[in-house]
């Protein structure tokens, strides 16, 4: 009897009739004899409905004190669905009970809205898995050392229900969303974009990081870490599908290489539209410039992805790095504020309307040549490049924002990405 974890995503849940349907698929999964543990997002919408009360009762504010409370809040939305959902279950006439997350309880720091799981305490899980009852759990949450509830940041449920596999030492992770499985590229984008039968968790981890939103990106870090088993496929597919099709469906993220994906060059086109860039011009080409632009960044908990530092010249530099756009104008205003007088800087410049494209895939180790076919695939259309990023599986570019689906065609196209794989 294997322990299978089921992850379902907002729009999963978003209506009473789909969080009945999700009841059905579960039962399904615990009458063939799985133990079965589900974890939830809140209903679609639910969060933005929450979080968007506080704006209104009062304007947001960078302190400790408001995030906590932005905390109890939102971790409403998710008690809710599983409280539903395990009702839902007892309908179906399963036993079943809910759990929020500090009832488990899953362990955090203390970093509001951004949490980290420290350590989940699986021994009311498995007393209750025991007697035979589906266990739900909360995600996108935890409890800190005081007590106090915290969340993980958007998509955090799907760090949750991979944190609990790998405490639980699951056979295997299902991520149920809206859509049935990992592709290329959106096919929002690209019409032409396939579905993957398998992708390594590298190739994962690089396409979450860079922009691509079918998982979270620590969800996949947790996985790859601890060898979790990890598939993504559709909550929309009938209910009552053949449980041995269902398993098979969808995209597994695989810890172990094969020959298919050696054959690969490049296995997806990822992309962000919540970018920006700054520029600190004319700042001193001295040991510690970086630290001392950077860390003022860092300490006021504002993540930074690209950067470049030019050519020195007369001993002044310019110094380039991107943040998520939300993060633009505060950094800017840091900035300013705090760091480009003491440095002597002549200008503090930005640009909110920017992205990041991006191939990725692990053929690239074995490959030469591969910047170089994407740097031509966008000079035949015109797209200028404003900054590149490499690693071994992946290259990176900022690009104007206006051209971001032109790149994603044309480098789709250059990698034949539309063309199965022998």
């Amino acid at each position: 009897m294997a322990l299978i974890v089921h992850k379902y995503g907002g729009t999963s849940m978003g209506s009473t009739e789909r969080i009945r349907n999700v009841a059905k698929r579960v039962a399904k999964w615990a009458r063939a004899g799985h133990h079965m543990i589900v974890v939830p997002s809140a209903m679609s919408g639910e969060t933005n409905r929450l979080l968007a009360l506080a704006k209104e009762v009062a304007p947001a504010k960078v302190d400790t004190a408001y995030h906590r409370e932005l905390d109890q809040l939102a971790a409403t939305g998710e008690q809710a669905s599983s409280a539903l959902l395990a009702i839902a279950l007892q309908a179906e006439g399963m036993a079943s009970v809910s759990y929020a997350g500090w009832q488990v309880a899953i362990k955090t720091n203390s970093a509001y809205t951004k949490a980290r799981i420290e350590s989940i305490d699986d021994a009311r899980v498995r007393a209750d898995l025991a007697q035979g009852k589906v266990v739900i759990i909360t995600g996108f949450q935890g409890v800190d050392d005081g007590g106090h509830i915290t969340t993980l940041g958007r998509g955090g449920s799907d760090t949750s229900a991979v944190a609990v596999a790998a405490a639980m030492g699951a056979k295997e992770c299902l991520i149920y969303t809206d859509v049935d499985g990992v592709y290329t590229t959106d096919p929002r984008v690209v019409p032409e974009a396939r579905r993957l039968n398998t992708i390594s968790f590298e190739e994962m981890l690089e396409m979450a990081s860079l922009g691509s939103k079918v998982l979270q990106i620590r969800s996949v870090e947790f996985a790859g870490k601890y060898k979790v088993p990890l598939r993504v496929l559709s909550s929309f597919t009938p209910w009552d599908i053949d449980i041995n099709e269902e398993a098979r469906s969808g995209t597994l993220i695989s810890f172990e290489e094969d020959e298919n994906m050696e054959q690969a060059v490049v296995s997806g086109i990822a992309f962000n539209r919540d970018e920006a860039k700054i520029s600190l011009l004319g700042v001193p080409d001295t040991p510690g410039i970086a630290y001392q632009i950077l860390g003022a960044v860092a300490q006021a908990n504002i993540e930074v992805d690209m950067i470049i530092q030019n050519l020195s010249h007369e001993g002044k530099t310019d110094f380039s790095f991107t943040v998520h756009r939300n993060d633009f104008a505060r950094t800017i205003d840091l900035l300013k504020a705090e760091v480009a007088s003491k440095l002597g800087a002549k200008q503090v410049v930005g640009d909110a309307k920017i992205c990041k494209v991006s191939i990725v895939g692990i053929g690239m180790r074995s490959h030469v040549g591969v910047a170089s076919r994407m740097f031509r695939a966008l000079s035949e259309e015109g797209i200028n490049i404003q900054m590149i990023s490499t690693s071994e599986i992946k290259t990176s570019v900022v690009i104007d924002e206006k051209y971001m689906e032109l790149a994603v065609r044309a480098l789709h196209k250059a990698f034949d990405l539309d063309q199965a794989q022998a």
